[in-house]
């Protein structure tokens, strides 16, 4: 049985579909088919389209994330979900205090990645420059790489 993954971040139109896209990348690598991923956001808009950067800087990447649609974080998302991975810490706190129930399944991905209680936040790059996508799609990708590790 697969292990139903959630990345987490604000509005769903930037971190955290770069995070699902660049994992299931890294998934196509793995026959095994042991993880399904989708992510989602806190204060998601349902529908809205990945920013045009977001899409931009992961087609650098050679990955399509244009007809990604946000969605919002919900409860019965959540009771569904294994294991719930956040961009921010502030994002974690918000599915704590609002979803209790999700207490042991839910983590910061930097400090679940380096197998850490302690970690860092992926900034918010909506509304910056080009280049700070770039950072912000490398930063998740390095994190995704040593979680698969983690994971093996």
């Amino acid at each position: 049985m697969a292990l139903n993954l959630l990345f987490v971040c604000t509005g769903n139109t930037c971190r955290s579909p770069m995070a699902e896209a660049l994992f299931r990348r890294l998934l196509s690598f793995d026959p095994r088919e042991r993880f399904k991923v989708s992510s989602a956001g806190t204060q998601a808009y349902a529908g809205a389209p990945a920013t045009p950067e977001a899409v931009q800087v992961m087609a650098e990447s050679d990955i399509d994330i244009a007809s990604h649609r946000s969605r919002p974080l919900t409860g019965p998302l959540l009771e569904e979900t294994d294991l719930i991975l956040t961009l921010s810490a502030g994002e974690k706190a918000f599915i704590l205090s609002h979803f209790p129930s999700a207490a042991g399944k839910t983590f910061l991905l930097s400090g679940y990645a380096n197998r850490s209680n302690e970690g860092t936040d992926i900034p918010d790059p909506i509304g910056m420059p080009i280049d700070t996508y770039r950072r912000v799609r490398d930063d998740i990708q390095a994190l995704l790489l040593l979680l698969l590790d983690k994971m093996h």
